[in-house]
């Protein structure tokens, strides 16, 4: 996946544990390991946001952009990602 998210540098930066800071933003230490193992599709940006607030940090110091190796030039048009038009995140809490 060519988006990698560091939350566990920020956290270990921070000598923060994973039920803190689940407990702080509002997810279940379940989706926090999601997402740090990369296994989340989309990260809502009020979750960003929360997440930066408790670790006093900015958007791309937990999330980068890397070349995945695509042949193409690497040119992606989004056309196979599974989003819709409206750019809707897929939860990681399981909620509605």
């Amino acid at each position: 996946m060519p988006i990698v998210v560091r939350i566990d540098v920020e956290l270990a930066k921070r000598k923060m544990s994973v039920g803190e800071f689940a407990e702080r933003v509002g997810l279940t230490p379940a989706n926090v390991a999601v997402l740090k193992n990369g296994r989340a599709k989309a990260v809502r940006f009020s979750t960003l946001e929360a997440m930066c607030r408790v670790l006093g940090c900015q958007p791309g110091d937990l999330l980068e952009w890397t070349d995945d190796g695509v042949s193409d030039g690497g040119f992606h048009d989004g056309s196979d990602d599974g989003a819709d038009a409206g750019g809707a995140a897929v939860r990681t809490d399981g909620g509605a």
